[in-house]
């Protein structure tokens, strides 16, 4: 299995490592890619959004050219997983912020609640 955990600003690397952790724990093949152009996308199972700089993230999304490659992926039922800011950049909707980035999640979340 590849999960891929996007790794252009916050708490990736803690991510990264609790998944190599678990996998050798439970002596489970796993293979750990840092997403940070979409080539690194290819083939992976599955996706992690760390917690981090919600705005930062989406930003770099798009300027790294990532938004809407990961957008149809998750669209098309890869399973992801957001943490803080991750779950930001899921929501549908964010409380009282018009701001609305890959919106992929029927949630509403209030930033720093």
């Amino acid at each position: 299995m590849k999960i891929g955990v996007l790794a252009v600003q916050g708490a990736f690397i803690e991510h990264i490592h609790m998944l190599n952790k678990l996998a050798k724990k439970k002596n489970f093949n796993l293979e750990v890619v840092e997403i940070r152009q979409k080539k690194d996308l290819d083939g992976i199972n599955g996706l992690i959004l760390p917690g981090g700089e919600s705005t930062v993230q989406g930003q770099l999304l798009r300027k790294l050219d990532l938004f809407e490659p990961i957008r149809f992926l998750i669209q098309n039922g890869l399973p992801v997983l957001g943490t803080c800011a991750g779950l930001i950049l899921l929501a549908e909707q964010l409380e009282g912020d018009d701001t609305r980035h890959l919106a992929t999640l029927p949630v509403s979340v209030q930033r720093n609640a």
